[in-house]
């Protein structure tokens, strides 16, 4: 090799530990130096320099001479170009554009995506890709010794491995999978007994509303409903007898944000024992953490975007407390509400991608909720990502981005909001979200039908009321089919 054409500095890995939630594992030391050698007119751009500039300052301490904060001081010209390059790129990183005000990005929350719970030394095939375990039942070595499962119910292999991922995205200590959202809601429920009060979210997702309305109530729990948006509405609503309170951020299907830490503190200070619960289907973890602001409970349907690819029903639940996960895991067990090892490696498989889609989700939502406020064929436009929304400074000051949800009124009668929904062609008019494709439905006839009419006219779920879930197909497409379907709406701009 010309050594001419390279410049060459000696590094030395230290050891460094990873902690993934509950799981604590070590990479080896190196043991011989390594030498970087950099061309002398290469130009590192992109991922290529976030990668090098990442191995060389966070996992490669410099030794030798020089200043220890600035290890680049001896280096020579060719280095020194791909410095300028990283660091022009580290200037590129800094949020821009959709997301420019919102808070920073969770640390790491790709790479534990991608990593905790998915250990390929858990398997004795050293497996890369977690194995979906169909077995009902495992061998245990004598009675009651048995290997960290017994029965597939009460603990799967592959279940354990979602478990452990989403716990690290959340941020939690725990996590636990159930077979769909409302499984989740039911058995966090149980947890109260007959007389327990429930305080919820006036506007939540129309199964929600009928299970708390149709089925808690009649086996003697007191529920409440009340609009947070207004903190001095939920303090009226506490009640002595008030053991959860339950809210979405943003609710479904009016996109209403919670300020979820305002909400926690007014509720713990009420009564330190009440538990908040949080449905984050609509944000995932990779845009909102509602532990780290103050909920003791973070719930959502992995259905809609924490699987993302429309092909599991589950439910997920994340916690903290040791003895909301004690009760919570008991209950798992002796209700039954688990979800199946296949449908556990999807979503897992589905994980690995998030922070990706969630991004090109906020894009091209954001895209379709400008289009869609400067059409005149449109009366009103709910979307958390656009100034015009009442909790706009809110949401960009409790998340990382916006999800892919918009609800909008379209001008005029309910034909008219029927012939924008038939005369979509990407869009499918279905209900659900949060998958990979886009979808459109009508609230009041489909996913809150089940809504009283006299309530719906409260929370402002008309006739035109439409939602969206943007998904990832190109931005210019989305706006094309939604133009065309207000056109076919409105053949003359009104």
């Amino acid at each position: 090799m010309n050594t001419s054409l390279t410049q060459t500095r000696t590094i030395v890995a230290s050891e460094r530990q990873h902690e993934f939630g509950n799981n604590v594992g070590r990479t080896p030391p190196l043991q011989q130096p390594i030498s970087v050698l950099v061309a002398p007119r290469c130009v590192l751009i992109g991922s290529g320099a976030r990668a090098f500039r990442s191995a060389l300052l966070n996992v490669f301490p410099f030794t030798g001479s020089g200043n220890a904060d600035s290890p680049w001081e001896h280096c020579g010209s060719a280095t020194l170009e791909a410095r300028a390059a990283m660091e022009q790129t580290n200037k590129q990183d800094e949020p821009t554009g959709v997301f420019t005000g919102f808070r920073t990005a969770f640390k790491s929350f790709a790479t534990d995506a991608i990593h905790v719970g998915q250990e390929p030394e858990q398997w004795s095939s050293m497996a890369v890709v977690p194995l979906i375990s169909l077995s009902t039942t495992f061998k245990q070595h004598s009675p009651g010794n048995h290997a960290g499962f017994e029965y597939s119910r009460s603990g799967n292999p592959t279940r354990n491995c979602l478990e452990k991922a989403v716990a690290a995205l959340d941020g939690a200590k725990y996590s636990l999978a159930f077979a769909s959202g409302l499984a989740a809601t039911v058995t966090i429920t149980h947890m109260l007994k007959g007389g327990d009060g429930i305080v919820c979210m006036d506007d939540v997702y129309g199964g929600t509303n009928r299970y708390f309305k149709r089925i808690a109530a009649e086996i003697g729990l007191d529920v409440t409903f009340a609009d947070f948006t207004k903190l001095e509405l939920l303090k009226s609503a506490l009640k002595p007898n008030t053991k959860l309170v339950w809210m979405e951020c943003p609710t479904n299907p009016m996109m209403k944000v919670v300020d979820i830490r305002a909400c926690s503190e007014l509720v713990h200070e009420h009564n330190k024992d009440i538990v908040v619960v949080v449905d984050n289907t609509f944000m995932s973890a990779y845009f909102q953490r509602p532990l780290a602001l103050g909920a003791d409970v973070c719930m959502y349907s992995a259905t809609k975007y924490m699987n993302g690819h429309s092909d599991v029903v589950m439910g997920l639940v994340s916690i903290n407390r040791e003895d909301l996960h004690e009760r919570l895991k008991f209950l798992q067990n002796a209700l039954g509400g688990v979800p199946s090892p296949f449908d556990c490696y999807l979503c897992n498989r589905g994980l690995k991608t998030l922070h990706l889609r969630m991004e090109q989700h906020f894009k091209n939502a954001l895209a379709a909720a400008r289009f869609l406020e400067a059409n005149t064929r449109v009366e009103r436009v709910i979307y958390p990502g656009l100034p015009s929304h009442p909790q706009y400074e809110v949401m960009k000051r409790q998340c990382t981005g916006c999800p892919g949800m918009i609800a909008f009124y379209i001008k005029g009668k309910l034909e008219h909001a029927n012939t924008f929904l038939s005369s979509l062609k990407m869009f499918a008019v279905a209900e659900s979200l949060g998958g990979y494709e886009s979808l459109a439905e009508h609230p009041a006839i489909m996913t809150h039908a089940s809504v009283s009419e006299n309530e719906r006219a409260v929370l402002g779920i008309s006739d035109t009321l439409i939602r969206l879930s943007v998904g990832l197909e190109d931005e210019a497409d989305i706006i094309e089919d939604l133009d065309q379907a207000l056109k076919a709406a409105h053949p003359k701009k009104k």
